[in-house]
């Protein structure tokens, strides 16, 4: 018995840390942040600097309100808060004032993150709710969209509104190639280029920090309800290529910190974000991924109690007879 070792779980453990996650998660971000900077220029730069200054920032100016020492804030930081600070960039329009990606960064950390325990204990994902915030609080401002400097490969495709927009509104017929590129289509900063996500979560995938195959169900799913809600085949590919559907599913619905615990969970709630966000999107006319993740984040409870398989020999306990 002397010979026995006694340790707290987790038992076992891998080379993975919430930092280097992080530190990945902020890599795979580089080609939309790249592509957003090529496309929208010197305002798109500036979002993003002063999002994840203001994300950083408040994280730091919180820790020290509640007596931490500056040397442990700084040994301890995870990079939780620059990756939501790039993801809200990445999900505003480059035209916004930069008070804007300040604001919602800040509501993102301080009250969805800080208030809840910081990194791991917050109930919703931060920076879906730091955009919501946002667009509620500057509602014109982030329904204005700009194109690209950037021109249309096809000159069809419709710059005024978004091509989601477009899509929702008239049916318009866009280029499938142009969404895919993102030239020449009015859109968010992070958003419009397709490609870029499209790396960024092939990467993720490498590093084995998402299951591609659930955010993948999601898209599919979402493409087959707009197809459904619009009696055309034609409107699948609009569907999945426009707004911040394809970025939402990579980069926001995986955060494990707001998913089920099982694969069985996790295949609900991918389901359900893809439906929720087509229907959203059909009857409101907005782009509304960031709502359907807050919206399946909240039912995340739920789908654990559903989802999780019952020990081998469980037996439901029985009432005490009065």
């Amino acid at each position: 018995m002397s010979n026995i070792l006694f340790s707290t779980s987790p038992h076992v453990r891998s080379g993975n840390s919430t930092k280097k996650i992080m530190q990945n998660v902020c890599i795979s971000l580089l080609p939309a942040v790249i592509m957003g900077i090529v496309y929208f220029g010197i305002f798109a730069l500036l979002t993003i600097l002063v999002a994840v200054v203001s994300a950083v920032g408040s994280e730091i100016v919180y820790r020290l309100a509640i007596k931490e020492k500056f040397e442990d804030i700084i040994s301890s930081f995870d990079y939780t808060s620059v990756v939501t600070g790039l993801i809200i960039a990445l999900i505003i329009p480059a035209n916004a004032h930069l008070y804007i990606p300040a604001f919602a960064s800040i509501f993102a950390i301080v009250v969805v993150k800080m208030l809840f325990g910081g990194t791991g204990y917050n109930l919703v994902n931060p920076a879906a709710a730091g955009r919501i915030f946002a667009f509620i609080s500057f509602t014109t401002v982030m329904n204005t969209f700009v194109a690209p400097s950037i021109g249309a490969i096809n000159s069809s495709v419709i710059t005024g509104a978004t091509s989601l927009q477009s899509f929702l509104n008239d049916g318009s017929s866009l280029s499938s190639i142009d969404l895919l590129l993102g030239t020449g289509v009015a859109g968010c900063i992070g958003e419009t280029c397709k490609i870029a996500i499209l790396i960024g979560a092939i990467y993720l995938a490498v590093k084995k920090i998402i299951k591609i195959w659930l955010p993948i169900i999601s898209v599919a799913v979402a493409g087959i309800v707009a197809v459904l809600l619009n009696g055309t085949i034609d409107a699948f590919l609009p569907a999945i290529l426009s707004g911040g559907l394809l970025f939402g599913a990579f980069f926001m619905a995986t955060d494990y910190v707001t998913n089920p615990v099982t694969t069985f969970g996790n295949v609900i709630f991918f389901i359900l974000f893809g439906a929720l966000t087509s229907i959203l999107r059909h009857f409101t006319g907005y782009e509304t991924a960031s709502f359907a993740i807050l919206m399946m984040n909240v039912l995340v409870p739920l789908i654990d109690k559903i989802s999780t398989v019952k020990p081998f020999g469980y037996t439901k306990p029985q009432k005490e007879a009065k």
